[in-house]
């Protein structure tokens, strides 16, 4: 997809089995349905509406979510394809829909615009994103494969203490009070030793302050299978066209070195960070790929982490860990709610978010994490058909998207 005004299609079969096509968007239209998407998801300009979008919002409401994903299948999906994935469906044949969206529709949840009032595109197709193509083909980058590294240590950073930030502050707690009995928790005692950092309690693997860039580079080049990130990352508005000073928020304090500007008594970790290294800070600078050598998989599970898809250069922490030699990173279109504002503004007394960090996570340990974090989320959907609550609503779970190259 390309932005032009308006919105330029065009799609292929890898097989050439189908015809391919090519459409257009009316700007128009596009700008009218992502009105109506921007009003459904919480947004941090706008803090005072989040009961209302967790409650009464599109995405929250279940009358209300079925007429935006039939608004967003009328104008995005063209039609021909849409005829296309029906007479695969009809045959039992389930394709694998790679999107590359234009920055405009990056906050789209595709899997669950619904071609027709009964289906959901996530029921017909498996679908991800495809990275940029500048990222997949540069010659600096080197893959780290699934089939070879499997077997290497998990790498967790869960919840880091961020210094300057008290639990309950703005860059404080997401995940709460570490307990032994939480689902993340049980999870991520399941792996025993083959969790880093090392810890005899799984408790211990929450609220640390040793998990800094240092930290995070040692053990990146010790070698690991994944990454997986639960956090806080700060992403710059669009319109600023500078995506690369989207933050991670780890351990580091504020006399750490790096690009980010501190904030309190500590200092981000960039994307510009891990793009450059220490370019232009060290008479010998280290290229980001080296100090900071991304595993195979890489989950950030953050608010709008994978926000540098809404940008023209998308040059933000998903691109990052893609060139640093991820093969896929799944990360959010949109901030999440916490488990903390569920229980505060809804009904629910289940931990949505909790569960959402497991099902990522173990979606990233099988053969198939595309596949099977789709699986997940149409367990979601059909939860969400069948008796809707707010800890199965698509406000949570279509915030994931999986990039691939």
């Amino acid at each position: 997809m390309a932005d032009a005004g308006d919105v330029y299609v065009s799609w292929r079969w890898d097989d050439e089995a189908l015809a391919r096509g090519v459409g257009v968007i009316p700007q128009e239209d596009v700008r009218a349905t992502l009105r109506q998407l921007a009003d459904a998801v919480p947004n941090p300009s706008r803090p005072d509406e989040l009961r209302r979008v967790m409650t009464t919002g599109a995405l929250a409401e279940p009358n209300a979510e079925t007429l935006l994903a039939q608004a967003l299948s009328r104008t995005l999906l063209p039609y021909a394809l849409a005829v296309q994935l029906y007479e695969l469906s009809q045959r039992g044949v389930r394709p694998h829909l790679r999107i590359q969206p234009s920055p405009r529709l990056a906050q789209v949840p595709w899997e669950i615009i619904a071609p027709d009032p009964q289906i959901r595109l996530l029921d017909i197709a498996d679908v991800s994103l495809l990275a940029p193509v500048s990222v997949v083909h540069s010659p600096e980058r080197i893959v780290r494969r699934w089939s070879n590294t499997r077997e290497l240590p998990v790498i967790a950073v869960l919840d880091p203490r961020v210094p300057g930030f008290r639990a309950d502050s703005e860059l404080g707690s997401v995940l709460g009070r570490p307990n032994a009995e939480t689902p993340v928790t049980q999870h991520f005692r399941s792996y025993g030793d083959r969790v880093v950092p090392r810890a005899t309690d799984p408790v211990d693997l929450f609220r640390r302050t040793d998990t800094d860039r240092t930290w995070l580079s040692e053990v990146l080049r010790a070698g690991a299978s994944r990454l997986v990130y639960v956090g806080h990352v700060t992403s710059p508005a669009p319109e600023s066209g500078e995506s690369e000073h989207a933050e991670l928020h780890l351990s580091c304090t504020a006399d750490t070195r790096g690009f980010a500007a501190p904030n309190r008594t500590h200092r981000p970790l960039s994307a510009k960070d891990l793009l450059l290294g220490t370019y232009t800070i060290d008479p010998s600078p280290v290229p980001g790929r080296t100090l900071w050598p991304m595993p195979s998989r890489v989950a950030l599970i953050a608010c709008e982490s994978g926000g540098d898809l809404r940008f023209t250069e998308a040059l933000g922490l998903t691109t990052a860990a893609l060139s640093a030699g991820a093969e896929l990173v799944t990360a959010t279109r949109w901030p999440l709610p916490t488990d903390h504002a569920f229980h505060t503004l809804t009904d629910t007394t289940a931990y949505p978010l909790q569960a959402a960090i497991c099902a990522v996570d173990t979606a990233h340990d099988s053969p198939t994490p595309i596949p099977t974090l789709l699986t997940w989320q149409r367990a979601q959907l059909a939860a969400w058909r069948s008796d809707p609550a707010p800890e199965n609503s698509p406000l949570l779970w279509s915030a994931f998207a999986t990039v691939a190259d």
